[in-house]
């Protein structure tokens, strides 16, 4: 019998070694798994690539990593959003690296890697420092850089609604980049605000289909 559901958070992130780059959702506070987070500092994991929309805001979530000095590099399209002054002054003082693109590379980099696709190329950010070191081709008189799919060796997603083979939906923006994530890491661990029995979750409803997700944990679940 399929049951994906850990009893959890610490035994869901328990998994995750020292070195792992780690996909992290959401856009804003929207649909950023910020309980999994909270538990991932707890367990100390150290030496880890982030990859996420943003670099954290106040010491919470990824900015609570990095302060508790768990990050190694930071791959991101918007590192500076308002009041993210711990990875600032992490970065001014070198103790976090960074990669930055622009939003869309993030998302398509993210998509190429679950598609299963190679690099490809887009228009955007040529002519700019975010081609530099990149091949560039310059087709119909239009320039394009060629960027690579970007995979995770784990995913940490929150959903709305979840059941045990892993089958997810998310609430309103909290869809934002999760479902990519999930396809883009080789393990997905999910944070959901509720579990439902199969069959609960309408199949044209499902956004995420549990081929994708290896742990589902429930949001408030003991982390003893």
């Amino acid at each position: 019998m399929i049951n994906k559901i850990v009893s959890s958070h610490l035994e869901a992130l328990e998994q995750i070694p020292n070195g792992a780059s780690v996909i992290v959702g959401g856009f804003g506070d929207a649909g950023i798994p910020f309980e999994l987070l909270e538990s991932l500092k707890k367990l100390g994991t150290k030496d880890l690539t982030i990859i996420s929309n943003n670099a954290g805001t106040r010491e919470n979530g990824i900015a609570g990593l990095i302060k508790n000095g768990q990050v190694r590099k930071i791959i991101c399209s918007h590192p500076r959003p308002p009041l993210s002054d711990v990875f600032a002054e992490a970065y001014r003082a070198g103790k976090v690296e960074l990669e930055c693109m622009p939003q869309g590379t993030l998302a398509e980099r993210l998509r190429a890697a679950g598609a299963g696709l190679g690099p490809f190329f887009t228009p955007t950010g040529y002519g700019t420092r975010v081609a530099e070191g990149k091949e560039q081709r310059v087709v119909d008189g239009i320039g394009y850089i060629l960027e690579q799919p970007l995979h995770g060796d784990f995913a940490l997603i929150k959903a709305h609604l979840g059941d045990r083979w892993g089958n997810l939906t998310y609430r309103w923006a909290a869809r934002n980049f999760n479902p990519v994530m999930c396809t883009a890491a080789k393990n997905t661990i999910a944070q959901v605000d509720k579990i439902v029995e199969l069959g609960e979750l309408h199949p044209e409803h499902v956004m995420t289909p549990g081929i994708f997700v290896k742990s589902i944990v429930l949001a408030g679940a003991s982390n003893a």
